[in-house]
């Protein structure tokens, strides 16, 4: 039992603690997404296709005015506290000052300027409520990245599985009763408060005396570092939803709602690199600029166990996407599928493009990927404009893989120009592994398997083709390995 506290509640090494950090972000965000999963695939069957279409609607457009409230807040807490840990509580607490500003700005953007966007027929009314789910979900993140910034992500997993509990039971119990998109919003914030009450108990002891740590003397730096972070958010966000916006726009309930059966299974699957650099982005923080070639051995690292991840998920989705549809929404959702097996390809771009996109920022070099990111959102409002009126939902999906290729591209070669990394060198035993794992996956679903049959089989097939092939990347995050380097004294500390 002291071993496992040692590794999984401790911070002893670089290695360790990226790993620890990572389980807990993994563990925490997958039991979350599962927990939240269950209600969403409710609510999709009792809303049907053109409710629950309203519902995703109304929330992609409070979503998109919503980044107003952290204007890059967030990130920056997490980078400048752990480069400058003596100064800590004062970034907490000016930054949080600024942060309750932006929120009333963002809440009374969202209900006066939304309602002429929304041309959905029943949007406009939620937007009263989403306000509060949007203020709660964002001072939690915002506080997120103090938690990242100690690198004590065992916090961060407990709120978010509590979180989701709450948001299950109450948005669950809400559409038994009274079948909503309104009663489903109001279970939702309801259940996202009691996270923040959560969250807001456990750091008690750093938020004690939280305003007399206040330092106006730092709003100016703040406001002049974060506002690049926030205009790349901005664009992040454009770039996520308004496939969703203009689609309600140019189509209507029913293709928002097929769309966003699709783009949700592909969203839930980009959390998984997020979780390796929100544990990572602290160590990229502190090396940047100090440590070029130690930055540069942990981010191949790091590049590597994302595509180790991508390109299982990408060709076995590809293989499954009709079977995948069905089980998940039911067989009303399939006219999903061709939109999912598009968007299946931006694994291989953006697992990547993730950590590029991180280690920019900790070089703090994020002006210059503004401007790959906004040619990355222009590009997708064009498309987007051009393929959604011959082609639906599959446009809007090209469109998505078009922008996002456009936008990483550039971001991946100006990266290669600030520190010299390299990929394909380390891709050939994962990209075989998926060879052998496709096969089986095509030979089990020519036997009329059950998908969900096919899936744990596929996955275990590739893993053990991995440890057959001794991909390293196994070996290294090997938990037995680092605990026994650990009893030695191995390994650096942080």
């Amino acid at each position: 039992m002291r071993n496992i506290k040692s590794i999984l509640f401790e911070n002893k090494s670089l290695k360790q603690t990226v790993l620890k950090n990572t389980f807990w972000m993994t563990f925490g965000n997958l039991v979350s997404r599962l927990i939240r999963a269950i209600l969403i695939i409710y609510a999709a069957r009792i809303l049907g296709v053109a409710g629950y279409g309203v519902f995703s609607y109304a929330l992609s457009i409070a979503g998109f005015f919503a980044i107003f409230a952290d204007i890059g807040l967030t990130p920056l807490l997490t980078r400048e506290s752990a480069r400058r840990p003596e100064s800590r509580i004062q970034y907490l607490s000016t930054a949080l000052f600024i942060k309750f500003i932006f929120i009333v700005i963002s809440s009374l953007i969202i209900l006066f300027v939304a309602p002429f966007i929304a041309k959905l027929e029943g949007a406009t009314e939620l937007f009263r409520i989403i306000i509060f789910l949007f203020a709660f979900d964002t001072l939690r993140d915002f506080l997120f990245g103090f938690t990242r910034s100690i690198e004590r992500m065992e916090i961060e997993a407990g709120v978010n599985i509590l979180t989701n509990v709450a948001i299950l039971l109450l948005g669950g119990s809400a559409l038994l009763l009274f079948p909503s998109n309104e009663t489903l919003i109001i279970g939702y914030t309801i259940g996202s408060g009691i996270g923040l009450l959560a969250l807001v108990w456990v750091l008690r002891e750093h938020l004690k005396n939280i305003w007399r740590s206040f330092n106006k003397t730092l709003i100016k730096p703040i406001l002049t570092e974060a506002w690049p972070f926030a205009l790349a958010g901005l664009l992040g966000t454009i770039m996520l939803n308004t496939d969703m916006i203009m689609l309600g726009w140019l189509k209507g309930a029913e293709d928002v709602g097929f769309y966003s059966a699709a783009q949700k299974i592909i969203l839930l699957t980009y959390i998984l690199p997020g979780f390796l650099v929100v544990s990572l982005f602290p160590t990229f923080s502190r090396l940047a600029m100090k440590d070029n070639e130690r930055f540069r051995s942990i981010f191949e690292k790091g590049i590597r166990a994302a595509m180790l991840a991508a390109f299982p998920f990408a060709v076995g989705g590809i293989l499954l996407a009709p079977s995948i549809i069905s089980l998940i929404y039911g067989v009303a959702y399939l006219p999903a599928a061709p939109a999912f097996t598009i968007l299946l390809f931006t694994l291989f771009i953006v697992f990547p493009g993730i950590f590029i996109g991180n280690a920019i920022f900790a070089y703090n070099r994020q002006r210059m990927f503004l401007g790959y990111v906004g040619f990355g959102a222009l590009s997708n409002v064009i498309l987007n404009y051009l393929l959604i009126p011959p082609y639906g939902i599959i446009g809007s999906a090209i469109a998505t893989i078009v922008s996002q290729l456009l936008a990483n591209g550039f971001a991946w070669r100006a990266l290669k120009r600030i520190n010299n990394f390299k990929t394909l060198i380390h891709l050939p035993k994962t990209i075989a592994a998926t060879l052998v794992m496709g096969i089986f996956v095509f030979g089990l679903s020519s036997l009329h398997l059950h998908v969900a049959f096919i899936i744990p089989i596929s996955a275990t097939i590739y893993f053990f083709t991995l440890l057959l092939l001794r991909e390293p990347l196994l070996e290294y995050l090997n938990p037995l390995r680092i605990l026994r380097r650990q009893k030695t004294g191995g390994g650096r500390n942080i």
